[in-house]
């Protein structure tokens, strides 16, 4: 009779033990655990329904979107500034969705936004791209705050959002600038006031990180590509249709081909120009003598456009190119052991608020009726979504699922030149 009590409370011990190394493991879960992880799938995150950001989402709103992703296999939000209650609604969202369930998981790239003295015009002058806001000290303080209340959950601290892309006319800063808050961020970590785990990243376009012309190879830029956990870098086909389409178009030995096969071979094209953007990065980072993972910290493809990129344009939005896009990319970074965050989870109708048809307003997969569009129409039909809601809607299929009826709003692109 002692040695049944004694083997049951052993056993009881051992089934404690057990758990809680489940529940330390998940806790344990770091950047390096999760980035370039397929089973740990990424995404950009917005969740703001009406058409300005004055309009927050609610936390009950936060949640159907989590509930919503996490059914679709995404793990990794990332957020682009501290600055709106949604970032931080954001984090309350996930943490309370995991006490009540503690094997939820979502984790957060958290960004920090960015820019320079007198950005987007200020009534103080003309953006000063040598000099940068004062704004920007409160955003870093701001994510490390939220960091180190959510550390089970913020996993990457990004300093800026295309803050160094020279296009970016109203607000980008210097490379230095970005350097001082990595930097800082670093050293954070190392102190303790940062875990140590944490990773810090600027998400910029490729351009940026040395993929592009010469004018961006400065000794700042050398440094801060030192300075970071990994380099999260941005690529987008679909804008190049317009400005550079040196891959878009139907070829001249692709005229007896259907459209459908004209458009596939177009997309094709399309994902082999973003992965040379990526190589690009990739050359440049090794010419300094770096090696260090490269994700895709955004690439997207809008589903509508009624202006450069739409069928007045270079014909590359619809539904069905996007879906193309979107699996074809999760399909190369998956086998590359690369992260991506596609752009993005929902369409967002503030981008562009004055123009309803405008592509920035339709990048998401998933509309702002609650139905989810041609790349995820597959998880429709497995019943993924089932028992989940975005307004109260049950997510279906754009078109009523009819391909017939998709393929009907779907263009060949233009005769190359």
């Amino acid at each position: 009779m002692v040695k049944l009590k004694t083997y049951i409370t052993l056993f009881i011990v051992f089934m404690m033990l057990g758990c809680n190394d489940k529940s330390q493991n998940a806790k344990e879960k770091t950047a390096a655990d999760i980035l370039g992880n397929p089973k740990y799938l990424a995404i950009s995150y917005g969740g703001y329904r009406e058409n300005t950001r004055d309009i927050q989402p609610t936390i009950p709103e936060l949640k159907d979107d989590m509930r919503i992703l996490s059914a679709m296999g995404i793990k990794v939000l990332r957020t682009y500034n501290v600055h709106l209650d949604q970032a931080a609604n954001l984090l309350k969202a996930i943490s309370e969705l995991k006490t009540a369930d503690p094997s939820f998981e979502m984790y957060v790239m958290l960004g920090a936004w960015i820019d320079c003295k007198n950005a987007f015009n200020s009534s103080n002058g003309e953006p000063d791209h040598n000099l940068e806001s004062e704004r920007n000290a409160v955003e870093i303080e701001t994510a490390v705050r939220l960091t180190k209340t959510y550390p089970d959950i913020v996993k990457i601290i990004a300093v800026g959002n295309e803050a160094m892309v020279k296009w970016a006319t109203s607000y980008y800063v210097q490379p230095g600038v970005i350097l001082k808050w990595v930097n800082h961020l670093q050293d954070l970590k190392q102190s303790g006031e940062l875990p140590k785990d944490v990773w810090i990243t600027s998400s910029d376009n490729f351009a940026s990180w040395g993929g592009g012309d010469a004018e961006y190879h400065t000794e700042d830029l050398n440094q801060l590509i030192k300075a970071v956990d990994y380099i999260s870098m941005h690529t987008y086909p679909m804008h190049d249709t317009h400005y550079h389409p040196v891959f878009w178009g139907v070829e001249e030995n692709e005229a007896d081909l259907d459209d459908v096969e004209k458009i596939d071979a177009a997309m094709v094209r399309a994902k082999t120009y973003a992965i040379s953007q990526y190589d690009s990065v990739y050359n440049y980072m090794t010419s300094l003598g770096v090696k260090k993972p490269i994700h895709i910290g955004e690439t997207g493809w809008a589903s509508q456009s009624n202006a450069l990129y739409g069928d007045t344009g270079s014909k590359a939005t619809d539904e069905y190119k996007e879906g193309v896009y979107y699996k074809s990319m999760r399909e190369w970074t998956n086998e590359n052991g690369m992260s991506c965050f596609f752009f993005e989870a929902f369409d967002e109708q503030w981008k562009d608020a004055n123009n309803l048809l405008g592509s920035e307003n339709h990048f998401g997969l998933i509309n702002l009726q609650g139905e989810a569009k041609y790349a995820l129409w597959d998880l429709v039909d497995q019943g993924a979504f089932k028992g989940l809601t975005r307004h109260g809607k049950p997510i279906t299929k754009t078109f009523g699922g009819n391909k017939d009826v998709l393929m009907k709003t779907v263009v060949v692109p233009p005769i190359k030149n």
